[in-house]
């Protein structure tokens, strides 16, 4: 058995962030091989995570990844127990790895499968090995709450970490298709087109807008024109593409768009925490 010194003490909590009673613990358990000790620290935290797993998951970050070229998109909603740790470097990582292995991998239905395929920065870990770590470091439970993937030109936007957009096109390049994820984060539209929005609210506001005609004393005969212009205010406030661009109002996004050669398909759009809002 080696002996337990102080600087392989230290070794492993230099390796691991983890306190240096659990460390000498581990290596006494392990006979002094650091690797070995390694393992135990990495099952014992995985037992104790387990029993937390019942804890409140409010915080936490919307991770996306996107590419025009590749043809690929990807959102992740990444959970943890307080603010600061949403703001951890490694959780941050861990949020980026998520995205970007479900764009970039060959896709996953559920948390599980997503968890069970290998990390894009920890060679040789899976993302379930580099939560796990993680875990064990912070002593936080994290949550993957949400995923969602596109094979298609997709760009991307987050908005400090808890608004999140993906957003599906045709053409243009990454910058393009990231400005117009912002506008949709900033604006919130309800749908990309005017042809995809609910019928039932454009209805909905054509029969508002008939009826306060009616009590300007408007004819009939002209009520329907009048209807028509007065829409327009409604698509401007509720489709993407009518909507006027938030970094330049003298044109919409539409013709933002167009003007790049791309043509916005759909969109997803995430808050933390609450049901995701598809628009298509």
């Amino acid at each position: 058995m080696a002996e337990i010194t102080a600087a392989l003490v230290k070794q492993l909590r230099d390796e691991t962030s983890l306190p240096m009673m659990d460390c000498k613990k581990a290596l006494t358990e392990a006979g002094g091989d650091i690797e070995a000790a390694k393992r135990k620290l990495r099952e014992d935290g995985v037992k104790t995570m387990a029993a937390r797993s019942d804890r409140a998951t409010e915080e936490g970050r919307i991770g996306v990844y996107a590419s025009v070229d590749k043809k690929v998109g990807a959102i992740v909603e990444l959970q943890c127990e307080s603010a600061p740790v949403s703001t951890n470097e490694d959780f941050v990582k861990l949020a980026n790895d998520l995205a970007l292995q479900l764009a970039t991998g060959p896709g996953a239905k559920t948390a599980d499968e997503l968890w069970a395929q290998p990390s894009p920065s920890r060679k040789g870990m899976t993302l379930k090995d580099q939560k796990d770590e993680l875990e064990n470091k912070i002593r936080e439970v994290f949550r993957l709450a949400r995923l969602h993937r596109v094979d298609a030109p997709a760009g991307g936007f987050v908005h400090m970490a808890k608004i999140g957009v993906l957003v599906e096109v045709e053409g243009g390049n990454d910058q393009l298709a990231k400005d117009v994820a912002l506008h949709v984060a900033a604006m919130n539209p309800k749908a990309a087109t005017k042809d995809s929005l609910d019928p039932k609210l454009v209805a909905q506001e054509q029969e508002i807008q008939k009826e306060r005609a009616r009590q300007e004393g408007k004819p009939e005969a002209i009520i329907e024109k009048m209807i028509e212009g007065r829409m327009r205010n409604f698509y401007a406030e509720n489709v993407l593409e009518e909507q006027p661009f938030v970094r330049d109002e003298s044109q919409t996004v539409g013709a933002l768009a167009k003007s790049g050669g791309m043509k916005v398909k759909k969109f997803v759009r995430w808050t933390l925490g609450e049901s995701a809002a598809t628009a298509s």
